[in-house]
């Protein structure tokens, strides 16, 4: 996904099984947000750091919407231990990662693996891809400010 693409409307199942549509949150930003692993400590950083903003980026006219290769369950818990109030999408067979370009190789201590890339694409209310950030980018616990950044 690059700068300038339409998003497709239908982005997945989040974690009560429900479709998650663009068109759902029409004249919104979404911030739509790919992360590694649910109740890890980059990524509930991340989460809860939206949490807490979530009023501020509603008032701004921005969705969150998250990503990741867990399971509805491991989503629910996560969204219940972290009181998120945003959807998570399912990506279990990894196809919004691949289509956004966010399952990457990645390396640790020398090992290769592939892996997801931290990446939020903020999509306009056109549903365009107007702004993304990657990987080292993204600062989890200041992501919202990031986001908000970007909108002025």
């Amino acid at each position: 996904m690059e700068l300038g693409t339409k998003v497709p409307d239908l982005l997945g199942l989040d974690q009560a099984g429900r479709e998650v549509l663009r068109s759902d949150y029409a004249g919104q930003w979404i911030a739509l947000y790919f992360y590694p692993k649910d109740n890890t400590a980059g990524c509930t950083k991340q989460a809860c750091n939206l949490r807490d903003n979530y009023a501020l980026l509603q008032q701004r006219g921005v969705a969150i919407v998250g990503v990741s290769r867990d399971s509805a369950a491991s989503h629910q818990r996560f969204i219940e231990k972290q009181q998120l109030p945003f959807r998570l999408i399912v990506d279990s067979d990894n196809v919004l990662g691949e289509a956004f370009g966010t399952w990457v190789e990645k390396t640790l201590y020398g090992r290769r693996y592939m892996g997801t890339e931290r990446t939020t694409f903020l999509i306009s209310p056109e549903g365009e891809v107007r702004h993304i950030l990657r990987g080292r980018a993204v600062k989890t616990g200041e992501h919202a400010e990031q986001i908000l950044a970007l909108l002025s």
